[in-house]
């Protein structure tokens, strides 16, 4: 386990620091706040991880393709956050449509499409 306060910490500053020297629609600050988001959701602070999720797919759809593998990493994330929350069919969602971006861009053997597969499988079962 790591020391989350420590890394909402760290992760802020960045924030606070990209606000004051990017646009507030950088595609920076929607990593930023992915990793804000991931903390969250390790903690089991699913509200927390989806507000900070969501935040970053609003910066991506903005500023980048909507094929681009950020907005496809966003989508997952936010489909694992409904997964842990026992959301099935939300989960289901966000996961195909990372799988349908990611198949776009990654080559067929690519690891993050096998690792797509088997989220969507996994949330089928739980359907």
């Amino acid at each position: 386990m790591g020391d989350y306060s420590k890394a909402l910490l760290f992760f802020e500053k960045a924030v606070e620091i990209k606000e004051k020297t990017l646009p507030s629609n950088h595609p920076s600050l929607a990593a930023s706040y992915n990793n804000i988001g991931t903390v969250f959701n390790n903690m089991g602070e699913y509200s927390k991880a989806l507000s900070f999720y969501e935040q970053a797919v609003e910066i991506c759809q903005k500023t980048l393709p909507l094929n681009h593998l950020s907005l496809a990493n966003s989508y997952n994330n936010i489909g694992g956050v409904y997964n842990s929350m026992g959301d099935y069919s939300k989960a289901l969602s966000y996961y195909e449509h990372a799988l349908d971006t990611k198949q776009r861009l990654l080559p067929s053997d690519h690891p993050d499409i096998q690792n797509m597969r088997e989220n969507i499988v996994d949330v089928k079962k739980k359907l």
